[in-house]
This record gives structure tokens, sequence and C-alpha cells, in this order.
């Protein structure tokens, strides 16, 4: 208590005039023990009993001293309060993993109010982390979705579920969108989404003066994603690359962007308790309207397709389809199961797909001599005017390196992870009890020397195997996660990025534009540029 009179006094000494309004100020005190953890993905759950100094196992040898997390270094919860609230933080998680990474080392302790979280910001803590989970890991930053659900009556989905809801729904959907021959079956549906993009980009070209340029890439790429994602777990097209896009689209693409640019409010929303929303309202509300357009887009769309099938049936016919179509005929899952899963499966997928494309574009047009290795490897083993299918992709590997070193080393879209431990662990020689909540720093973790030799040189070949034994990965770049809880729509997103930057060198050379400076990364819940990127797309001679 003493510390939150000090940080009250403080901030209000310090934000006189417009920097802080009085309201603001009122709620710090209940804001700041869970807002800044939630938006680090973490959960305040179980926040009150954590204890300072704890005790090692019993079976730790005497020769390895075992400290407490009292001993563990980390920033104090004044200078995390001002760092966030003060100084923005929220944009800048990813800069404060490393500079905290080199101030305090590979594992540190940050305290927010009473609450603790642990950061793992190690390449071999964040594997040992990782290799101790259980069958079903428990994920943190899901109490604001679980509270919308129940109060709406939804269902959770593959993200937001837990324990034995989350293995049953992973279970059915691994079978469908996990192995690679599997996703391969979309590979005509995907292509298809690719001709509109390559139309899309010369539609936008001649809008310019100079008929290259295209203004602001991450807003093609983000309707590329959705149109992409759409045809396979709609199984239909929404028109996002069209010029003039259909009100239902643009109403869902509308929610989808509210649910990011308030990032930093809608993070507060599971942190602000129930009793302080009459006072500020506007992040719970803008985070449940937020979702009901988004789940009011699914409904539209699984209702339609479950109105054809039963159709179909009627009338004797044979019914075939994809994704969707699978899930509404084996039953496996309820009717308000799949509403969840696709809604959820749709947001995760936009934001990774595109922002995923912008950097890939901004790095290939600020390394031309990379791009055009990039360019000669895929006209020698495509040919001129083949278009790649899933099936040519593992004979590209300079696609497959570009997508990993921009997506998994140089802009993970997710800089950290949440986790809540599940038993006693010892890690980097501290103990760490049973639900403490933890930070995996993968933004950090990319960046390490001891990770990737030149880790700030931008090499897509860094992740060409000489042989069978050359095993680059490694826990310093996971950035679709790891083991039962790793990202179950991997294989759609790979497959979505692969062969729109294949088709996109084929038909273009990739150049700055003079409207764009150097682009630096901010965090806006995901890892994005903090600027437009404007690139021009020049006709290649072919």
């Amino acid at each position: 208590m003493a510390i939150l009179n000090h940080l009250t006094t403080t901030c209000w000494k310090s934000f006189q005039g417009d920097r802080l309004n009085k309201q603001l100020l009122y709620a710090l005190r209940a804001l700041h023990k869970s807002a800044a953890s939630e938006a680090l993905g973490i959960s305040a759950t179980g926040e009150e009993a954590m204890p300072d100094t704890l005790m090692a196992p019993a079976d730790v040898g005497e020769k390895t001293k075992v400290k407490s997390l009292k001993e563990m270094p980390g920033p104090s919860t004044l200078s995390n309060l001002i760092e966030f609230f003060w100084r923005d933080g929220f944009s800048r998680i990813h800069e404060i993993q490393m500079e905290h990474r080199k101030k305090y080392g590979k594992i540190f302790k940050s305290r927010f109010g009473p609450q603790l979280v642990v950061s793992v910001a190690d390449r071999d803590l964040v594997a040992q982390v990782l290799r101790a989970e259980s069958a079903a890991p428990q994920r943190a930053n899901m109490e604001s979705w679980k509270e919308y659900r129940d109060l709406r009556g939804r269902s959770t989905g593959l993200i937001s579920a837990e324990g034995e809801d989350w293995l049953k729904m992973r279970s059915v959907l691994r079978q469908l969108i996990m192995r690679p021959r599997d996703v391969a079956f979309f590979s005509d549906d995907v292509n298809k989404v690719v001709d509109d993009l390559i139309k899309r980009v010369a539609c936008l070209r001649i809008q310019q003066p100079d008929g290259v340029t295209v203004l602001n890439v991450n807003d093609l790429f983000f309707k590329y994603a959705m149109e992409a994602v759409a045809a396979i777990l709609y199984e239909c097209r929404l028109g996002c690359l069209e010029s003039e896009i259909p009100q239902d689209t643009q109403d869902y693409i509308t929610a989808l962007n509210l649910m990011f640019s308030s990032f930093k409010t809608t993070m507060y929303a599971g942190a602000i308790p129930k009793w302080l929303r009459p006072i500020l309202p506007k992040p719970w509300e803008e985070f449940c309207h937020s979702w009901d357009g988004l789940f009011r887009f699914s409904l539209t769309h699984v209702d339609k397709r479950f109105a054809d099938i039963k159709a179909q049936l009627q009338r004797g016919e044979e019914v075939k389809g994809g994704l969707l179509t699978h899930m509404l005929i084996t039953k496996e899952m309820n009717l308000e199961e799949i509403y969840a899963n696709v809604t959820e499966m749709l947001l995760a997928g936009v934001d990774t797909t595109s922002f995923t494309l912008s950097w890939a574009s901004y790095l290939l047009a600020r390394h031309p001599h990379v791009q055009q290795q990039i360019y000669t490897e895929v006209t020698r083993t495509l040919g001129p005017g083949t278009v790649a299918t899933a099936d040519d992709v593992p004979r590209l590997p300079l696609i497959r390196g570009l997508v990993k070193e921009t997506l998994s080393r140089l802009f993970p879209v997710l800089p950290g992870n949440g986790r809540i431990t599940q038993d006693d662990l010892v890690v980097g020689e501290y103990f760490i009890p049973k639900g403490t909540q933890l930070a995996l720093c993968h933004y950090a973790t990319s960046l390490e020397e001891e990770s990737f030799a030149d880790s700030l040189d931008f090499r897509p070949s860094r992740w060409i195997r000489k042989d069978s034994t050359d095993r680059v990965d490694n826990f310093g770049s996971i950035p679709f996660g790891y083991g039962v809880r790793s990202c179950i729509g991997r294989r759609i997103a790979e497959l979505e990025m692969h062969l729109a930057l294949t088709r996109l060198i084929q038909k273009f050379h990739i150049s700055t534009s003079p409207l764009t400076a150097d682009v630096k990364s901010k965090t806006h819940g995901l890892l994005c540029p903090a600027a437009p990127i404007h690139l021009q797309f020049i006709d290649r001679e072919n």
C-alpha cells in the first residue's frame, strides 16, 4: 500500500495539465495490479498467493545452489508502472525485453503491484520450460475472453479454451489442418486468392503518379490474408480484394481493426474490476463490441453453409467441401464450438500473415541482392510462368527461409508468450513454484548471437540445411509455439505466405519508395510496423 500511495503522489505531481486526467488517475490503483501483466500475455490469477521467498525442492543436490525468487534480479514495481503507463511501454514491449535482458540477465522478475512475473529470455531456458509442459499447457491472458463468452452464452474456441475442452477441440482440428498433405488440399483455393492479389497490386499502382507505388502494403496484405483464410474456413470468397468491398465484409474488417487498433484499452478490459466499469466503460464496451462483430460475421457464414448442406441432403446430393463442411457433417463439435473456433482462427490468422508479408516485402526491397537470389531460385526451379503449389514449396528453400528469417527472427509477430507453470521447476538456478506466471521473451531470444550468428543481418540462406543431419531450428525462434499448444493454423499461414511471396517475386521487382523512410517496429498487441510501408512493384521483363 505504501508503494501505491507513493506512486499515486508521484503520478499526480508528474502528470499535471493535460498529461493524464483525474479519472484515469483515480482508476490507477485498480488497474495496475493486472493491466500491464495482461497486456504482456500473462494472467492475474493467483497473484496474491505468490510468496517472495521459496524453498528449493528437497531432491535438489547440495552441490547445486538453488536460489529463491527473492534473489532473482529485475525492475521494481514503481519503475515498471512508470515504464508502461507514463513512457508508453505497451508499444515497446519488444524493446523492453532487450533492455531488461541486457541489464538483468537471462531470467528476471517483474512486479506489477503484488503480482510477480518471471521473464525467460534465453533459448535454452525457454526450451527447458516448454519441454516440461503437461499434455494440456495452461495459457494466460484469457480471462477477458472467457468473461465475454460467458456474458454472451458463447463457447470457447481453441485459443481461449483450457483443459479437456481444449484437448477435444484440438484432436478434431489437428486431423484436418496440421499435416502438410492435408493443407496441400487448399493450394488451388489459396492460388485463386493470390491471382486477385496480383490484380489488386496492378490496380493500386495505376492510382499513383509514378504508376508503380502501392501505398501502405499492410492494408493490401491484410485483405489478402483475410480473403485467403476465409476461403479455407468458410469455403467462400468475401470480396476483400475487390474495388468495392461488400458491406458485411467491411463490417468485419472494421470490427477486426477495432480489436487491434484499441489494443491498449481492450487489454485493460479484463483488468478493470467490474465495479469500476461504470466509471471507465470504454475498454470493456469496445472489447465486447469487437467480439460481437466477429461472432456475427462467423454466424452468418457458418449458418449459410449449414443451410446449403441441408438443402443438398434433402435433394439426395453428395455433399463435398472442405474444413467447415467436415466440421458440420461429422458433428464432432457442436454448432457453438464451431462458431467459436472459426471466429478465433480467422482472428488469429489474418494479422500473423499480413504483418509477415509486409515485413518480408520491405526486407526484400531493402536488400535487392537477396531478392535476386530468391528470384533466381524460383525461376530455375519452376520455370517461366509456372504457378507454384504446396508440392513445389519444399523445392524452394530460400522462399521458406525468407518467411522464417522474417517471422521467426527479425519481426516475430508475437514478441512474447505467457504460461502458468503447472509443476515446480528449477530454471536457471532459480526455484519456480507451481502456479508462477512466466513471460517467454521470444523477441529477445530471436536476436541472440548464441542462437544466430550475425543476428541483426537479414540472411534467409541461414535456414537452408546442408544435409539431413543439419538442423537449423532451435528454441531461439519458435513463432508458432512448441509442442501440443503450438499454433494449429501454422501450415495454412505458411502456405498463404509461401505462395503469395513466390508469385510476387515472379511478377515484380520490389523496391523501396521515396515515400518510405526507415520503418521501425512497435508492439500493438502484435509486433507491427510503426509507420505505413510504401513499396514500388515494378514489372519484371519476362
